[in-house]
């Protein structure tokens, strides 16, 4: 049987919070066994601990959200991602605010200090959640579905489809979670120009550039327009009439949206709180089918 593990030492990331654009510290421990993974709000009076299960997300909308009672935590999917692609069982992260820092829209640099730190066993036996038979959810309305197959490793499969002259189908797949970290993990969350301007209207994306996301301008809007997008998001004014990829750094991968949706998608089912054997085959996937599903695996492993 494998063993459970945690990372050596602590670690600590720094960073600005994609939606607050404030400055966050957010620090990994190692933990016993049994302990899973647990987020504690330490910028809060008592210093509060959510457990990190998918029944605690409570917003899906522009990542995962995690929640006890009113305290919150957002945009956790990129450390869970990493985490768990490293058969990490238990860690204890600490954040003073209520998201994790964006860095750069990747879980590259999570890996890195994962990689620096190692990982030990513990004396518990790791759980698994091992298929016996075919699970599914789909969403008619959006044209999402997962499905989880039985298998005696762990592999994903997802295809991802917009209505976009950009961004076309795009097909992404990691057999070997020892494949994560040169293939997956340095994938960046993407957004479309023209959902930039209702997010910020909503309070949101307060941390967002050019630099810690794909930024996908595919619908051509007036020079205006578009000159006052960059002013608010403090920018270099461009070109209104020249579509495409507009972030400073070019794509790491052809279909590295693919890519990103796979890795937020291993983040999120990483909330069941065990390793899957099996395979998953998701199509059109994203936070909300993601946590769904996660739920659903919960309740058969309660069952």
């Amino acid at each position: 049987m494998s063993k459970q593990t945690t990372i050596k030492e602590s670690f600590t990331l720094t960073g600005k919070g994609l939606h607050t654009g404030l400055n966050l510290q957010l620090t990994f421990l190692p933990a016993p066994a049994d302990f899973g993974y647990k987020i504690q709000r330490i910028d809060l009076d008592g210093q509060p601990v959510i457990e990190a299960f998918a029944e605690n997300v409570v917003d899906t909308q522009r990542g995962t959200v995690i929640a006890k009672g009113d305290i919150r935590v957002s945009t956790i999917e990129h450390a869970m991602s990493a985490l768990y692609a490293h058969g990490i069982d238990n860690c204890l992260m600490q954040v003073n605010g209520p998201e994790f820092p964006i860095l750069d829209g990747s879980a590259i640099q999570y890996v890195e200090k994962i990689k620096q730190v190692g990982t030990k066993e513990l004396d518990k036996d790791k759980i698994y959640f091992e298929v016996k038979s075919k699970m599914m959810i789909s969403n008619p309305e959006t044209g999402s579905q997962i499905i989880l197959l039985p298998d005696q490793e762990f592999g994903v499969n997802a295809l991802i489809s917009f209505e976009s002259s950009v961004l076309y189908n795009q097909y992404a797949s990691l057999d070997n979670l020892e494949d994560f970290d040169s293939q997956i993990a340095a994938s960046r969350t993407f957004v479309f120009v023209r959902e930039i301007e209702p997010l910020l209207h909503a309070g949101l994306v307060k941390g967002g550039d050019l630099d810690n996301a794909i930024v996908i301008y595919e619908r051509e809007m007036s020079q205006e327009r578009y000159d006052k997008l960059a002013e608010i998001m403090k920018v270099p004014k461009m070109d209104a009439t020249k579509l495409g990829y507009i972030m400073h750094k070019p794509l790491a991968f052809p279909n590295e949206p693919a890519r990103h949706k796979l890795l937020d998608l291993i983040g999120d089912l990483a909330l069941i709180g065990r390793p899957i054997k099996g395979r998953i085959i998701a199509t059109r996937p994203g936070h909300t089918i993601n946590n769904r599903f996660a739920r659903q695996i919960r309740q058969e492993i309660n069952r």
